[in-house]
């Protein structure tokens, strides 16, 4: 399949025009909020930004409107944020993120959350599935290995098309 999920909406999220003007508009947001008393967004205002790209996000990119119901948690937050300042050549002491790195922030924060959201849906999907094709396999009796065989087609199927879909 090439590229992993996450890098897969990572690109997707990069290229898209939506997304960047939405990055910039929230970014400029966050620094009239502050009153441009920083040079950049603050890590306490990064939570909110999120919800704000979120909203925005929701109407104009279907893989947010399909792949995030609710804003990046905190725990995805927290992990963008980390990932983003792991990327500095040394951890310095102001954590303003500036313009480049809030957009890096903004993918990081909504690409784990679509994966989330798929990884979801897959777990919601498989279950069901499989005790249903169990229970046809435990009526018709075709095999242990044709049923096996079954579940393992529609399990590759099910996961197949939640990868492409990711693209957006």
């Amino acid at each position: 399949m090439g590229l992993s999920a996450s890098k897969r909406v990572q690109n997707t999220f990069r290229t898209s025009s939506e997304f960047n003007s939405a990055c910039s508009a929230v970014f400029a947001d966050c620094l009239s909020l502050s009153q441009h008393a920083f040079a950049g967004v603050r890590p306490y205002q990064l939570f909110s930004a999120a919800e704000r790209l979120h909203t925005i996000l929701s109407d104009s990119l279907p893989i947010v409107s399909k792949w995030v119901p609710d804003p990046p948690n905190r725990a995805h937050v927290d992990r963008a944020l980390e990932t983003v300042l792991s990327h500095r050549a040394a951890q310095e002491e102001q954590t303003a993120l500036d313009e480049v790195e809030f957009k890096e922030f903004a993918v990081a924060a909504f690409a784990d959350a679509v994966v989330s959201g798929a990884g979801k849906e897959i777990l919601k999907r498989l279950p069901v599935a499989v005790a249903g094709i169990a229970g046809f396999g435990v009526v018709v009796k075709p095999g242990k290995e044709v049923v096996a065989a079954v579940i393992g087609a529609y399990a590759l199927g099910v996961v197949t098309s939640i990868y492409i879909s990711l693209d957006g």
